[in-house]
């Protein structure tokens, strides 16, 4: 009868762990805000799977997508959700941290010129800079118009940020020297 427990709590016990593992795999995967393409109007949209319930159906093996949040809802919040098939087919692709690394890959800084590395989005998050010299950061890009601000924008450093916000927001306390009038040359 020891024997016959002992196979039951360890058989329980690999189940509730298989089902952890798929949970937290579901979970990590799907994650984040995403950039899709909307099948009804064809035009960038921004969405949240709901990941909480979607690990729970992962863990006891019925892993169902569905959408928590869209930039189109209210109003299409009745929709089919048929651009799930775009997270399932390349989750990886469409996550908007993703997207937004891939975008500074081989590009330098607009005003310092330094090329970015790995992006370090915790501590010293990059931003970007319009035409007309103002920098912003990422948090303030709506994220369904992301690739247009990507074909307007160019990348800048953290540092240079800093900078040109407190240029920008305090232009008593700075001082030019003649040389730093084309530092943005790039942009004209």
């Amino acid at each position: 009868m020891d024997f016959i427990l002992i196979i039951l709590v360890v058989a329980v016990s690999v189940l509730v762990i298989v089902g952890i593992r798929r949970a937290a795999q579901t979970y990590l995967e799907f994650r984040g805000e995403r950039l899709i393409e909307c099948p009804e109007n064809h035009k960038p949209a921004a969405v949240r799977v709901a990941v909480g319930k979607a690990a729970l159906e992962a863990a006891v093996g019925n892993e169902q997508l569905r959408l928590s949040a869209c930039s189109r809802w209210p109003e299409k919040q009745g929709c089919g959700q048929e651009c799930l098939s775009q997270i399932e087919d390349s989750p990886k692709a469409c996550l908007v941290s993703n997207i937004v690394d891939n975008w500074y890959q081989g590009k330098s800084c607009a005003y310092c010129h330094k090329p970015f590395g790995a992006i370090r989005w915790h501590d010293h998050p990059p931003a970007l800079v319009d035409r007309e010299r103002k920098t912003i950061q990422w948090n303030e890009v709506p994220v369904d118009k992301l690739q247009e601000v990507m074909s307007t924008h160019l990348p800048v450093c953290w540092n240079c940020h800093i900078a040109e916000s407190f240029r920008r927001e305090h232009p008593e306390l700075v001082v030019d020297r003649p040389a730093s009038h084309s530092r943005l040359s790039i942009l004209h």
